[in-house]
């Protein structure tokens, strides 16, 4: 199993227990991955640590001074 978090601007988009489906953005130098539909967004990964899976269970969302985080948990 592998765990991102992905940075939401607003609550209430998913919840925990969702299935959601995930796209790839690429860089000049690394990737990039998108909650659909544009609920959240990762930080940059480098290419070793590229994503293969495209949905994840939302397992946990952090509420923080910088704002939301959701947790989702991959196969992989």
């Amino acid at each position: 199993m592998r765990q991102m978090d992905f940075k939401m601007e607003r609550e209430g988009l998913v919840q925990v227990g969702d299935q959601v489906k995930i796209t790839e953005g690429v860089l000049p130098s690394s990737w990039y991955y998108v909650v659909e539909p544009a609920v959240a967004m990762s930080a940059n990964y480098p290419f070793r640590e590229r994503l293969r899976s495209r949905e994840g269970i939302v397992r946990e969302i952090k509420r923080t001074p910088q704002g939301f985080y959701v947790v989702v948990e991959f196969d992989e």
